[in-house]
């Protein structure tokens, strides 16, 4: 069955690029020119993917502010920002949102539809079957890696792909410190400190929204993080 992508994008021509080369590649492509546009569409039915440029028309940072909409609607659901704007800080800002990928539009479109396709294995994987191996408890949390969902005391706790790795990261080995690098490394992440530490807080906010005495991620001052456990 083919995968259903939304495509955000304002140009035209370049929407109609970008549409036409994913789906050449089997893909059911539904592509918009603006935020509103989109939305209407997401509230009756969510893509299997959203592929989302930044400035959207009149409205600079309109992808932005689509990337919170559709978080809102999905923890789950795989978000590329495919942009122009390739400064640090809106790539950081698009990582914090939640969004999975981070591409600028002079990227290949070979590149592109690899990336699509990695985000695309992740889905099948947590569509497959699951053995008892597959799931790592630590006490009240369980981690589904075939799934790629958490939960506390069997409550779904709802994470984007990147937390549920620095999670699995840290409860994997427990006691042991991680720094940024390795968790940036887990996450398939290349980011700056202060992001890491954004995912963190969001990430305890989440635990702490089920349960709210929730303190298993520990901060290693000057060291990193651990899970305690």
């Amino acid at each position: 069955m083919p995968r259903r992508i939304a495509l955000v994008e304002d140009d035209p021509a370049i929407r109609a690029n970008y549409a036409d080369a994913l789906a050449k590649h089997g893909h059911e492509v539904h592509a918009y020119g603006s935020r509103a546009e989109a939305m209407a569409a997401f509230r009756s039915r969510l893509p299997d993917l959203a592929i989302l440029d930044i400035g959207l028309g009149d409205d600079s940072d309109g992808g932005f502010a689509l990337c919170r909409d559709l978080r809102a609607l999905s923890a789950g659901l795989p978000i590329i920002f495919l942009t122009a704007r390739d400064s640090d800080f809106d790539v950081v800002s698009g990582l914090r949102m939640g969004a999975d990928d981070y591409l600028t539009k002079d990227i290949s479109l070979p590149h592109l539809l690899a990336r699509v396709a990695a985000l695309f294995r992740r889905i099948d994987v947590q569509r497959e079957p699951r053995a008892a191996d597959d799931i790592l408890e630590r006490g009240p949390l369980a981690l589904d890696m075939k799934r790629f969902t958490a939960t506390w005391a069997g409550v779904r706790v709802e994470l984007t792909l990147t937390e549920f790795w620095m999670v699995h990261a840290l409860a994997r080995f427990p006691g042991h410190v991680k720094n940024r690098e390795q968790l940036m490394r887990e996450a398939n992440l290349v980011v700056d400190d202060d992001t890491v530490t954004s995912h963190m807080k969001r990430i305890r906010r989440k635990f702490q929204a089920i349960a709210s005495t929730f303190d298993e991620i520990e901060t290693v001052y000057g060291m990193g993080y651990r899970w305690k456990g």
